[in-house]
């Protein structure tokens, strides 16, 4: 009797450590809101266009969900999904899931690459020269759980971080409840060419700039860390191969 448990117990871990099979569901969750080009709600953009080729070279299928950021990095945490995209690195974060290469993440498997920038109100004299903000007049905002607040923070700045979605933080800059706005590139691109971009100003340098990643579930690293690998992996691929590349040009984005 005891054999056969150690047996079973010894195919049970063969068969968790196993590559993925053939038709195999990995179910992704991502924030349910449009940052273009990478996503948009309705699974748009050239985040969906790389994991589709992931998900072709790998034979596995991506269940996404489109939830808020912060539930769905709550949701990574407690292993009820699979992962997350796209997430910059912050060490805390390391509690919620599994980056490519640990403790420092290999940029080589990122998605993508993109910028946090500072917006403020046409005519305000809010400054950034790379290291220092000057003439604010309040707090800079930015959006719920995103990680630029940990540089703002550590500036000793007062922030607010009251706003979920890109253009509610645009709004509040324009009525005077903010002095500025750090944004990510791609938001304040598209909210600059919008209705609301001729009452805004973009500043030239920009606060940092960050690799993006597919980060996965300390569950699934643990129980299938061939398949993880396998996932990273196949995204570098992805992101380096032509038909990849000819939609993120066709984009404006070079990697």
């Amino acid at each position: 009797m005891h054999d056969r448990i150690l047996r079973y117990c010894a195919c049970m871990l063969l068969v968790l450590s196993s590559p993925a099979t053939a038709g195999e569901t990995v179910t992704l969750c991502y924030e349910s809101q449009d940052v273009r080009p990478w996503r948009t709600e309705k699974g748009d953009g050239l985040n969906f266009a790389l994991l589709k080729i992931v998900g072709q070279r790998l034979d596995i299928q991506f269940d996404f969900q489109s939830i808020p950021w912060k539930r769905c990095l709550a949701q990574l945490k407690a292993n009820t999904v699979d992962g997350a995209f796209a997430v910059s690195y912050k060490q805390d974060r390391r509690e919620l899931g599994e980056y490519p290469g640990g403790d420092q993440p290999d940029a080589s498997k990122r998605m993508h690459t993109d910028t946090y920038v500072v917006l403020r109100r046409k005519g305000s004299k809010v400054g950034w020269d790379g290291k220092h903000f000057s003439n604010l007049d309040g707090a800079i905002g930015f959006q719920l759980g995103y990680s630029v607040g940990e540089v703002l923070r550590a500036q000793n700045l007062e922030v607010d971080e009251g706003s979920q979605r890109a253009d509610e933080l645009a709004r509040k800059l324009i009525a005077g409840r903010l002095a500025a706005a750090a944004m990510g590139g791609s938001d304040a691109a598209n909210l600059m060419q919008g209705p609301l971009g001729v009452q805004l100003e973009q500043l030239p340098i920009p606060i940092i700039e960050k690799p993006y990643f597919l980060i996965l579930s300390h569950a699934l690293v643990a129980t299938r860390p061939q398949l993880a690998a396998r996932i990273w992996n196949a995204i570098e691929e992805a992101r380096n191969s032509a038909a990849y590349k000819k939609q993120a040009a066709a984009e404006g984005v070079h990697h």
